[in-house]
């Protein structure tokens, strides 16, 4: 069954699959840049953010030489932050060691790189051997094994790690991995999967026993909390008035946002001027964006600034104030 699953995967993957910049590379550099990309978040809302950091960042040497700010600012909107800080860091280190690191020992011992990016870029760059486990891979052996087993466990993710690696073609362990993966981003999705699309329908355990739905299991899912809260839209003339989050603040340390009621507590705010949502993992946000007037005197205890929407794109700017400003067509 090896030899026939890889066999009908790079069949199925050579007759088409989505045309993405990363793939027309072989350069460990922008590989790498993809995977931590693409970490919690799909492929074609990465795409542009790729593209416009490699025209700023060319190479790992440029992003060594980066400040943060303009790192984190290229970043905004793309989410969990973490990833981009994790990813100067270990660019500063790559540069410091004069060369890119070659195989998944020395990968996983980045910043920000765990098992699956490292068995990604070792496998996709460098031809390493090495099966990845992702989200989808872990939907595909699921539902080709027909196993209930609960994904978030250690013993399952070992399990399916083995089956991943009994199916990987050694001599082309890279194409079998993005194969396996778009498999599972483009037909074995979480919901209406594409069965009779799918090259290894025959072989699929789950599709014969009428699974498919109920696969794969995740047990111990936190309930999501649901948070309300309220932005100020405060403007001078075409400027907006900006808070910088402090750096010990838990959500976005350092990212410029619009400020709350908190933290101008003598300024009334007017009627709401709409509202939009905004999940962070476990937490569901409802903001108000609500208008209110300058104060006479901003507080000293945190940075304030005045931005002119056009230059959003200069400073990193929170996806929250990013959406209250379109919400408002100021952006």
């Amino acid at each position: 069954m090896k030899r026939r699953v890889s066999a009908l995967l790079a069949q199925w993957y050579d007759r088409g699959h989505r045309d993405l910049p990363w793939r027309r590379t072989a350069d460990p550099y922008p590989i790498w840049v993809s995977e931590i990309m693409l970490q919690q978040t799909r492929a074609a809302a990465v795409v542009p953010y790729y593209e416009r950091f490699l025209d700023r960042f060319p190479t790992v040497d440029a992003l060594a030489r980066a400040a943060e700010a303009d790192v984190l600012a290229l970043w905004s909107g793309l989410g969990y932050y973490s990833r981009a800080r994790n990813l100067l860091a270990a660019g500063r280190q790559i540069a410091a060691r004069g060369s890119f690191p070659r195989d998944y020992v020395e990968l996983r011992q980045l910043p920000g790189i765990g098992d699956y990016t490292a068995a990604a870029v070792a496998s996709i760059a460098f031809g390493e051997p090495r099966a990845v486990l992702d989200g989808n891979v872990l939907r595909v052996v699921a539902r080709m094994e027909n196993d209930p087993g609960d994904i978030g466990a250690s013993a399952t993710r070992d399990r399916f790690r083995a089956v991943a690696e009994s199916w990987l073609d050694r001599r082309a362990s890279g194409p079998f991995n993005q194969a396996l993966m778009e498999l599972g981003a483009t037909v074995c999705m979480p919901r209406r999967p594409l069965c009779p699309e799918c090259p290894l329908r025959a072989r699929c355990r789950a599709l014969a026993n009428g699974t498919v739905a109920q696969l794969p299991v995740k047990l111990g899912r936190i309930p999501p909390e649901r948070i309300e809260a309220v932005l100020l839209l405060i403007r001078r003339d075409r400027r907006i008035l900006l808070r910088q989050r402090a750096l010990s603040e838990p959500r976005m340390p350092g990212f410029w946002d619009l400020p709350s009621p908190e933290h101008l507590p003598a300024v009334r705010p007017g009627a709401p001027a709409g509202q939009f949502r905004h999940t962070i993992t476990h937490h569901r946000y409802i903001f108000t964006v609500s208008p209110a007037p300058a104060p006479a005197r901003l507080p000293t205890a945190a940075p304030f600034r005045w931005l002119d929407p056009r230059d959003a794109a200069t400073i990193p700017l929170s996806t929250t104030a990013r959406k209250a400003l379109r919400l408002a067509g100021l952006l």
